[in-house]
């Protein structure tokens, strides 16, 4: 991948990960989230080097990369019950009505758009208690609505303290986010 790279982040960051398709942006996340073994190098959490064991980042770690890892056969409810069993049906209410999916909160996923099920599977970033996100192609196939409420919700993520590492050819004009240019 890239020769030297070394990025930290900070609580209450956000960083933009920039590149041509195929330059390993993907690779990069799914190297940190653990999907993939480093070739070289090492990745260190909260002063610890986690690169062979993940599991300190993991527990507070997000992943959401390009497979969405919904379940087709869930409902929308299901689905989001199924990542987050304790979420109380109150707080479900309100992600599916702020998420514009309340009137599809019992069709089974395998019937939605492209752009619901992005949404559905951005329901986590809701209802998950994750201080890291790592978010890659996060804003591909939402509308112009969709991806104004999860800028918002970055936002509200990184002011409260969170991390949140996203790879996008999208402009993301409302979010101060660091960049960090990745070539192969």
């Amino acid at each position: 991948m890239c020769a030297g790279l070394s990025v930290q982040l900070v609580a209450g960051e956000a960083i933009r990960i920039l590149g041509v398709n195929g330059a390993g942006k993907s690779s990069l996340l799914k190297v940190i989230a653990g999907v993939m073994s480093p070739l070289k190098g090492e990745i260190h959490y909260l002063g610890h080097d986690v690169t062979h064991d993940r599991r300190p980042l993991q527990q507070d770690m997000l992943y959401l990369g390009h497979s969405l890892g919904i379940k087709n056969l869930l409902t929308v409810s299901e689905h989001i019950r199924h990542y987050c069993p304790s979420v109380l049906p109150e707080t479900l209410q309100t992600v599916l009505t702020q998420l514009g999916l309340i009137d599809y909160a019992d069709t089974q996923v395998k019937a939605l758009s492209a752009g619901q099920k992005q949404r559905v599977a951005l329901s986590r970033l809701w209802v998950e208690n994750k201080v890291l996100w790592l978010l890659d192609e996060p804003f591909a196939t939402l509308d112009v609505n969709a991806v104004a409420l999860l800028e918002l919700r970055i936002k509200q993520h990184v002011s409260a303290g969170g991390l949140v590492l996203f790879t996008t050819h999208q402009e993301v004009l409302s979010l101060n986010a660091r960049e960090v240019s990745w070539l192969v």
